[in-house]
């Protein structure tokens, strides 16, 4: 019997390894360690296929999720931890980049389709539903159409863009505690 029972997940996307930090498709980390720096506290402790640490929201204790699978499989790690803590899927909290977004735009969803994201795709696989919350952080997209998405995706932002990114994840770090202490609706008003 598990007296440590997580009421929350709280599944911050991006790919593992020096070569994507602070990438575009890595908004997700991102947020995950802007939580940790203001929390105090780590994400480091390996397990479910993922870098995991703990904070609280509302009282109820949370489990924040880095995968570290690649972002294709980013749903084996949220399979492994959410059926380990039965945690149900409108309690599996997502954050990732959006490309359909203009850059800095946070856009707070219950659920829907994985639009074109793998790693919702994946989550969204290994959920068997896409009725999770997830809040999508704007990285932009590519000025010229030939650009090839995935070099997009793996891009590194530039100075002037990383000051409106940093804004934008701790805007998102606010909105993922705004879901979790008072619900989709509230964080959509103030956040959307």
């Amino acid at each position: 019997m598990h007296t440590s029972n997580y009421q929350w997940l709280l599944v911050c996307l991006g790919n593992p390894g020096r070569d994507y930090e602070n990438t575009r498709h890595n908004i997700g980390f991102m947020a995950a360690d802007e939580l940790a720096r203001r929390e105090g506290v780590k994400i480091n402790k390996l397990r479910y296929r993922a870098l995991t640490g703990e904070i609280r929201a509302g009282g109820e204790r949370v489990l924040v999720l880095k995968p570290q699978t690649y972002m294709n499989l980013s749903g084996e790690a949220v399979k492994l931890a959410g059926g380990f803590y039965k945690i149900p899927p409108g309690r599996v909290l997502v954050v990732s980049d959006d490309v359909a977004l203009p850059l800095g735009k946070l856009r707070i969803r219950a659920g829907g389709s994985a639009g074109g994201h793998n790693g919702l795709k994946n989550i969204i696989a290994h959920l068997g539903t896409d009725q999770f919350p997830r809040i999508r952080v704007g990285v932009g997209a590519p000025a010229h159409p030939e650009h090839e998405m995935i070099d997009w995706v793996i891009g590194r932002f530039t100075s002037q863009e990383k000051k409106i990114v940093d804004e934008a994840v701790g805007r998102a770090v606010e909105a993922a505690l705004c879901v979790m202490e008072k619900g989709v609706a509230e964080a959509q008003n103030q956040y959307n």
